[in-house]
Formats: C-alpha cells, sequence, structure tokens
C-alpha cells in the first residue's frame, strides 16, 4: 500500500500535464489506500509476537474505514457509468473535480490518526509483553518496526499542518511539493524489505533440519518433561531456560533445537502451555474456589495479568471466564 501511493506520486510527476489516459487510471483505480495501513500494523505486531495468533470475523470491522479512501473512486465510477447510460441528466457535475481535490486534501487528517491510534494499541500491546517475551528475536523486531513507523507519523504530521491550512497549502506544495512525506516512505519501505529479507533468511536458517540424533531428541524431550510434569518447574514465575541448562546439562542451542523443530514451540510457549493446563485443572477444582481467576493463574507460574489473559486466550481461544461458563 505505501509503495503503490509512491508510485501515484510518481505518476503525477510523470505526467503533470493533462493526459486522458493516466488521468482516467488515477481517478478510478485507487493507488492511494492509506486507511488500512494502521490495522495491518496492529494485526501484524500481534501475529508476531503471539506465533499461534489468527484473526477472527470480528476483526474485519477495523477495515471498513477503507471506505474513506475510495469513496472519491466510487464517486468517479458512478458518474462515468451514468454518464455512460445517461442518468446523469442536468446533475451539476462541474463542481465534481472541486469536491474530489478538496475531500483528497483532507482525508490525510483521518487517515494520520488512524495511523496514529493502531501504533499506540500496537505499543500498549508490546509493552504487557513479560521481559522474557520482550527479549525474543520477534519482540525485538516488533519494536523496531514501531518505531520505524512512529517516527514517520511525525514527519508526516509536520507536512500534514501547513498542508491543511488554506492559506499556505498553496505555498507548501509550490515549495516542497509532497517531497517531506514521500521521501521518507520511499526509506521505510527499503528499510521494511531489507530487514524482512534479512528476518527471513535467519528464520530460514534456524528452521532447517538439525542434526540432532534421535537419541538426543528423546533425551532432551524426556528431561523437559521430568522438570514440568514430575518437579513442576513451570510454577517458578522467574524461570529460565539457563536454569533448565544448568539442571539437565544439555546445551541450550540443544534445547532450543528441540523446542522450535521437533515440538515447534519457543521455550516460553513450552512453559505456559503446562502452565494454561495446571490452571485449568485449578480452576476447576472445589478446594481453589475461594481464590480468584488472578490468583490462580499467579499460583500456576504467571507474574503478569495481562499476559496469562494473552496467552490463554491465544491458546484455548476463549476468555478465562467464558472457559470457566463453559465448564458449567
Amino acid at each position: 500500500m505505501i509503495s503503490l501511493a509512491c508510485f501515484n506520486l510518481y505518476l503525477l510527476e510523470a505526467f503533470p500535464d493533462s493526459n486522458s489516459f493516466w488521468d482516467v487510471v488515477q481517478a478510478v483505480v485507487p493507488l492511494v489506500v492509506i486507511m488500512p495501513v494502521g490495522p495491518l500494523v496492529y494485526f501484524y505486531i500481534r501475529a508476531l509476537v503471539i506465533p499461534s495468533y489468527t484473526s477472527t470475523r470480528v476483526d474485519r470491522r477495523h477495515f471498513y474505514t477503507v471506505i474513506l479512501d475510495l469513496l472519491p473512486h466510487i464517486v468517479v465510477i458512478v458518474l462515468i457509468i451514468g454518464g455512460f447510460f445517461g442518468l446523469l441528466g442536468s446533475l451539476p457535475l462541474g463542481n465534481i473535480g472541486d469536491w474530489i481535490d478538496t475531500y483528497n486534501t483532507y482525508i490525510d487528517i483521518p487517515r494520520w490518526i488512524s495511523l496514529v491510534i493502531y501504533l499506540w494499541l500496537s505499543y500498549t500491546f508490546w509493552k504487557q509483553l513479560s521481559q522474557a517475551e520482550k527479549e525474543t528475536a520477534s519482540a525485538k523486531w516488533a519494536k523496531r518496526f514501531l518505531i520505524g513507523f512512529m517516527v514517520f507519523s511525525v514527519i508526516w504530521l509536520l507536512h500534514l499542518i501547513p498542508y491543511s491550512i488554506p492559506a499556505v497549502s498553496r505555498y507548501v506544495l509550490g515549495a516542497v511539493g509532497w517531497y517531506p512525506v514521500y521521501i521518507p516512505l520511499v526509506v521505510l519501505v527499503y528499510w521494511l524489505g531489507i530487514n524482512g529479507y534479512i528476518i527471513g533468511y535467519k528464520t530460514l536458517s534456524k528452521s532447517s533440519v538439525s542434526s540432532l540424533s534421535k537419541t538426543d531428541i528423546d533425551h532432551t524431550v524426556t528431561a523437559l518433561k521430568t522438570l514440568m510434569e514430575e518437579e513442576q518447574w513451570f510454577l517458578n514465575p522467574t524461570l529460565k531456560l539457563q536454569e533448565v541448562v544448568t539442571q539437565t546439562g544439555i546445551p541450550q542451542k540443544t534445547i532450543s533445537a528441540v523446542l522450535n523443530q521437533h515440538l515447534g514451540k519457543s521455550f516460553n510457549e513450552y512453559v505456559n502451555t503446562y502452565r494454561i493446563n495446571e490452571f485449568k485443572k485449578r480452576l476447576l477444582d472445589p478446594s481453589d474456589a475461594h481464590l480468584t481467576i488472578t490468583g490462580i493463574a499467579f499460583e500456576c507460574g504467571f507474574n503478569s495479568q495481562a499476559t496469562f489473559q494473552r496467552v490463554f486466550k491465544s491458546l484455548t481461544g476463549q476468555s478465562p471466564k467464558a472457559f470457566r461458563e463453559s465448564q458449567g
């Protein structure tokens, strides 16, 4: 979407004089579609940090605002169809072009507001992660990703304010055009692309089949199950992978490889699975009826209510309260 917006500016600069073909293309084809960018950033961050996250039908509501981007194009298409079939009659069409120009001037305000709101929601979500979760490669990239968009939103605002003032707008566009916004956009596109390539390469390298023997894999899985199922190490809210390495004598690289490649989980996901299973047992245990949901969660190894709520919903697809009600 960002690249298409940049391409639209290229068309404007490449064909400054009236060109019937490109005029029609730009009037009909929505090249500048920005309203969905904020929601896409938000759901990207969630999916990045929670690999098991999947969007729901309810999430589609976040994208309904795209109609604001499409409205001028819908108007033009309706006018073209109406004119072709002679349905417009004596409608005053002379002011349509001025209306579209004015609309395109001020639509950037809700676009900017939408982006900032979803950046704030994304950063709030990231802040709720535990310290261990923030140290993962995905969470670190998510933070850099958000910072990149935050920097751009500030640059955009500095251009948007004078651009939205009629007395100043013409002077601003005549002096600097849209370059103060679109040059950072181009930089953002390349930055995202290069980082995406690097991260994809690293992920592919890490996910390649390991050279661990079946004996090493079985030994590691058994050692992990012993710590979790028999000794219940998952009840320790500050449990670190290094503690498991020290206890078992198995290299950290081996444990990580077995978890990632053979169990399909990170260390935190593996431990949290046991915590959630323990929580579900205790929630239905009459002897723990005097405890609140948060109290039981803390006794099962969680040290953050927000983390517990997020992990529980990602693993079960429902909230703890809804789960308890479903069990009667």
